[in-house]
């Protein structure tokens, strides 16, 4: 059966073509609403210490929300919980 005309691969297709677009009309939504009511900053989520610094990862690991865990940097992995941090080095571009 040749690919262009197996149904259900074009069925999946529009299912999630579909999902898509309401997840980013809803996400649009979202953002217009923010926008009316002032929310336009987002804090950020990198601590106070790390900002600027070459050794932040930031990624979070873990397969569902209640599991998953932020590695902050590979000295400190949840953070320097002072102001200055003794590892902290500048980026490098």
């Amino acid at each position: 059966m040749d690919i262009a005309q197996d149904p259900f691969r074009q069925a999946n297709y529009l299912f999630r073509k579909a999902a898509y677009d309401r997840w980013h009309r809803q996400q649009s939504k979202q953002h217009i609403l923010r926008s009316q009511l002032g929310f336009t900053e987002v804090s950020p989520s990198r601590p106070k210490a790390c900002q600027g610094c070459e050794h932040y990862h930031g990624i979070a690991y873990g397969y569902s929300r209640a599991d998953r865990t932020i590695l902050v940097c590979g000295f400190h992995p949840f953070g320097w919980q002072g102001d200055i941090c003794p590892d902290w080095s500048a980026l490098k571009d």
